[in-house]
């Protein structure tokens, strides 16, 4: 952030882990609540509450995380297959008895309301494990398989193949390590833009107002399950990652990304504190830019915003009634291209 930066969003802004999806002609954004909170915008500015997703969390979350309350943690939308996949955590702070569950619904309306249905645990983490199982987000690679990215803390970062079907893990899948930090490291975000995919993740200390010592960090990779490195080719897996912010003066730890697509641009969701505000965690969406040698950054004197080398990912934005392939054409025969448009207004 530049010194001193405003903020020129509006509403209710207060938030924890923040992830956006555009579904009925209305903004969407799960982050960590009772239940997993919402919030709404008509134009990606001006937000509002909108409740809960659950009004009672699933009975299986205390059956593997017994000192569970009804907090839910850095959830994850994106929309495939017909239907909006929600995976969130549910844990106790500074534990690694930690779980991710999933929730699907086949529809999505202007206030956030869906027909969620439980899907139940997808993966665990228990007191004898080196990993944390919280903090997911779902990505597809160029091949349509499907993987979950997720960890925090212990020994970093982990990727696992899951079945598209069930948005659970395959018969055969192994988790790999894709990037760790020894301050900390936590809440990954994939996301691809030809040629490489790029992992954006969290270092340090969060939950703490003004004085977390959040910062986003990425690397990139030619494959989605890595190795991972920075601008200087060193592995993340090595505990190095490029500085995308580290806040300014009065917006302290900046944290928990999830990089979206409105139009052709691409857009970085996430939280951090407001020194000015008693430390309040408060909404912040910015434009990436991308470099000649394509890094992303938040400086607009970077490079361009253009996303349109996006690829194929799970849709966070789409168009129902004007489908457009990845530079904007409509798809012949109003048929799906291989990604759909985003057809949203675009704010800078």
């Amino acid at each position: 952030m530049s010194q001193e930066a405003v903020n020129p969003l509006r509403g209710d802004l207060g938030v924890h882990d923040p992830a956006i999806i555009k579904a009925s002609s209305a903004y969407v954004i799960v982050s960590t609540g009772n239940g997993i909170s919402l919030k709404t915008s008509p134009d990606r500015l001006t937000w509002r509450n909108a409740g809960s997703v659950f009004t009672a969390n699933p009975a299986w979350h205390k059956t593997y995380v017994p000192q569970a309350d009804a907090s839910l943690w850095a959830p994850d939308i994106s929309f495939r297959d017909g239907k909006y996949w929600l995976y969130y955590a549910v844990s106790t702070f500074g534990s690694n008895v930690s779980a991710i569950g999933l929730a699907t619904t086949p529809t999505l309306d202007a206030s956030g309301r869906g027909d969620w249905a439980d899907q139940g645990m997808v993966v665990r983490s228990q007191a004898a494990d080196d990993f944390n199982a919280i903090d997911p987000n779902a990505a597809l690679d160029s091949d349509g398989a499907a993987w979950l990215v997720f960890g925090s803390f212990w020994s970093g970062i982990q990727l696992l193949r899951i079945d598209p079907a069930t948005g659970k893990p395959s018969a055969d899948a192994k988790r790999i390590g894709l990037a760790t930090h020894s301050g900390g490291i936590e809440a990954p975000f994939l996301f691809f833009r030809e040629p490489y995919w790029y992992l954006f993740v969290s270092w340090d200390k969060c939950c703490q107002g003004a004085a977390s010592t959040y910062n986003i960090r990425a690397g990139r990779s030619a494959k989605i399950d890595g190795p991972y490195k920075d601008s200087r080719c060193v592995a993340m897996a090595s505990g190095r990652g490029d500085l995308i912010d580290a806040g300014d003066a009065r917006w302290k730890g900046p944290g928990h990304c999830a990089v979206f697509i409105d139009r052709d641009t691409a857009f970085m969701a996430n939280h951090a504190y407001d020194a000015k505000n008693a430390g309040a965690s408060t909404l912040w969406i910015r434009p990436l830019y991308w470099t000649k040698a394509g890094w992303p950054s938040l400086d607009a004197t970077a490079g361009t915003p253009s996303a349109i080398r996006v690829g194929r990912q799970p849709t966070r934005f789409f168009d129902r009634d004007r489908l457009r392939d990845a530079v904007g054409r409509k798809a012949p025969g109003g048929r799906r291209a291989t990604m759909p448009g985003f057809a949203a207004p675009v704010t800078r």
